[in-house]
Parts: structure tokens; C-alpha cells; sequence
């Protein structure tokens, strides 16, 4: 037999694309999210996730109503391309901004200013925050990203630099976060939860 006559089969992984999405419309258990066209699998989140996303949402929304300058959102998608369609917990964007990202059908296609994300138990959720999420922002050109940690009662503000996210601070409970993008905002940490 000769050497070299049998062929090396080499696979690829399949990336997934927002229109593969359709697949999964029926389900309510699970969400789905597409980073770098791979398919991010998690359970709903539960009771204290989402009351954490509603606590951060009203802060927000308290804020916006009063300074004027911009709008927050629970859970929206947002399709930045085939192969990155992601739900983050919250956002905030200006109102200009707000013009530029939202489609004719309403939907978000590009960085808000703000995105935060309270992190769901599991080392693989957690990385998905803190690694691919992280990149996917920072390269889409999002300006401050908070990840919320409810087990650990903390917020860690990762803020726009040399054209990346880094982190910049580490707040707890009794600590109160401010924004150079948000003017005038303030609110204790322990608000979000």
C-alpha cells in the first residue's frame, strides 16, 4: 500500500449564522446567542438574575428620565452580523446613538454606549461574559461594559481604553458607581440587587 494515498479528512466547525436561529423559535426554555458564529446555548435565567436586570434597567431608566440624554433596555438582541447576534441583560444608548442602531423593525444592529451583564452560575456562562462577550464588545465598539456578579455582590466596570474594554474598577455593595458617560449618575451597588 502505498504511503500517502489515504487522505487526511479534516472537519470545521459548523458557524452558525442568525438565520440558523429560526430553529429554536419555539422554545422558551433556553436562549440562544451567536459569538464569532458559535451557538451559546443557556437555561432562562432565574428569579435573581432577572430581578437584578430589572433593579439596573430602573436605576437607569430613573437616570435617563431625568438627565434626558438616552434610553436603557432589558434583554434586547442585537444583531451586529450573521455570525454575532447576542442578548445582553441591559443597555443604555443615547439618543443619538439610539437613531444609528435601531433598524426599521426596531431592533438593535450595532454598540449601544453601555452594556451590562449579571453574570449566570456555571464556569462556562461566566467565561462567555467575561471572554467572548467581552471581545465581541470591545470590538464592536461599545464604551463601558458592566459585568454584575450577584453571588458575589460586586460590579466590574470595564471602560473604554486605547480602543478596548479594560477593566478599570471592581465596586461591592457599599461602594457607589459613577460614569463619565452617564453625567450626574450615581447609584449605590447595592441597588442592583
Amino acid at each position: 500500500m502505498a504511503s500517502g494515498s489515504m487522505q487526511s479528512a479534516t472537519t470545521s466547525p459548523v458557524r452558525w449564522t442568525t438565520s440558523d436561529l429560526k430553529i429554536f423559535e419555539g422554545d422558551r426554555v433556553n436562549r440562544y446567542e451567536i459569538i464569532n458564529g458559535e451557538l451559546f446555548v443557556t437555561r432562562v435565567p432565574d428569579w435573581k438574575h432577572q430581578a437584578a436586570c430589572i433593579n439596573i434597567g430602573t436605576v437607569l431608566m430613573l437616570w435617563s428620565d431625568e438627565s434626558g440624554l438616552g434610553q436603557p433596555a432589558v434583554t434586547p438582541g442585537i444583531v451586529f452580523s450573521e455570525s454575532d447576534n447576542v442578548i445582553p441583560d441591559v443597555v443604555w444608548a443615547s439618543h443619538e446613538r439610539l437613531e444609528q442602531l435601531l433598524d426599521e423593525a426596531g431592533h438593535l444592529t450595532a454598540a449601544p454606549e453601555l452594556v451590562v451583564e449579571v453574570l449566570s452560575p456555571g464556569k462556562k456562562n461566566e467565561s462567555r461574559d467575561r471572554e467572548a462577550k467581552l471581545k465581541l464588545y470591545s470590538v464592536q465598539g461599545v464604551h463601558e461594559y458592566w459585568i454584575v456578579s450577584w453571588l458575589e455582590q460586586k460590579v466590574e466596570v470595564y471602560r473604554r481604553s486605547q480602543g478596548i474594554l479594560r477593566l478599570t474598577l471592581t465596586l461591592y455593595r457599599p461602594d457607589e458607581l459613577t460614569s463619565p458617560l452617564l453625567p450626574g449618575f450615581c447609584c449605590v451597588v447595592s441597588k442592583f440587587f
